[in-house]
């Protein structure tokens, strides 16, 4: 079983390791800075392709999106996209129309999707925190709609003790090798419960 891992930096995992398409054709780093190493381990027989680029925006990624599923032909898809457009101050119905495109292009070829909700990153602004929470709270009620898989990463990422900072991370913007240890398992839980 093949699973398609679509998103930004997060999916590609970022800083240690680059993503193959980013650094192809195997990726290069610390492998076990990605969350799809962490999920594979505890998901035998399912096998993840890490598709996330650095920087990317949920346009971009329905680019991609696009011809990954014609090319790769996968079983199914994890998507955790949207934290760059809310960086760079993107307006949440932007966000949330690609999100719903991918959803239903995905939908529309019969292959099972998990939606992720956006992790945070530290030294967030209240107003873009705000924004974060509307967005994810609009994931998880659309996922539900369209009978979609659903992972919360936020809810997995989000210091208990720091609300809007990361609970563990090297450079305040992504998770670290054990932050992404955490969301692999939320994943592989996420597709357990999906199957």
């Amino acid at each position: 079983m093949t699973i398609l891992a679509m998103g930004d930096s997060t999916t590609a995992g970022t800083p240690a390791f680059r993503s193959p398409v980013e650094a192809p054709p195997d990726g290069k780093g610390n492998e076990q800075s990605q969350y799809t190493t962490w999920a594979e381990r505890l998901l035998p027989g399912r096998r993840f392709l890490n598709r996330g680029v650095n920087g990317e925006r949920t346009n971009q990624i329905l680019r991609r999106l696009q011809a990954d599923l014609k090319e790769l032909r996968p079983d199914a898809v994890v998507l955790l996209a949207g934290v760059n457009d809310l960086y760079q101050g993107y307006p949440l119905e932007q966000i949330e129309e690609n999100l719903d495109k991918m959803y239903r292009l995905v939908q529309e070829q019969g292959i099972p999707l998990i939606a992720c909700t956006i992790i945070p990153y530290n030294g967030m602004s209240p107003y873009d925190y705000q924004r974060m929470r509307e967005v994810n709270e609009w994931i998880r009620k659309r996922s539900q709609e369209l009978g979609l898989g659903f992972c919360d990463l936020f809810s997995v990422m989000e210091d208990p003790a720091r609300p809007s900072y990361l609970v563990s991370t090297s450079d305040g913007l992504h998770p670290d090798v054990d932050g992404y240890r955490r969301m692999g398992e939320a994943v592989a839980k996420a597709v357990l419960e999906q199957a």
